[in-house]
C-alpha cells in the first residue's frame, strides 16, 4: 500500500492515478483522516506499462494529402486548402 499526504499527493497526482489504475492500493492522509484512492474500471493496466487505448482522430486519408499535392494558406475566413500548383 502507498501512503501520501496531501501535499505529496498534489505532487505527484499522476502517478497515484497511474497506481490506483494498475491495482495498487492508494492511501491519502489529511489531518488523521485516509481516503483511499482506486480506478473505477474492473480493468486493471498490464504491469510495466500505461495501458493507453486511443481512438485514431483520421479515419480517411486522401491520397492527394499522402503525396504533398496540396497546400495551405491562412485567409480571412481562416485556414483555407488548395491543390498545390504543378511546376514544369
Amino acid at each position: 500500500m502507498k501512503r501520501y499526504s496531501v501535499a505529496q499527493a498534489r505532487i505527484q497526482f499522476s502517478h497515484l492515478l497511474d497506481a490506483a489504475e494498475a491495482g495498487d492500493a492508494v492511501v491519502i492522509e489529511r489531518r488523521g483522516r485516509r481516503f483511499r484512492l482506486e480506478a473505477e474500471s474492473g480493468r486493471k493496466a498490464p504491469a510495466g506499462r500505461k495501458a493507453r487505448l486511443r481512438r485514431s482522430l483520421i479515419e480517411h486519408l486522401d491520397p492527394a494529402v499522402m503525396e504533398g499535392q496540396w497546400t495551405w494558406q491562412w485567409a480571412a475566413e481562416g485556414l483555407k486548402f488548395s491543390a498545390r500548383r504543378k511546376h514544369g
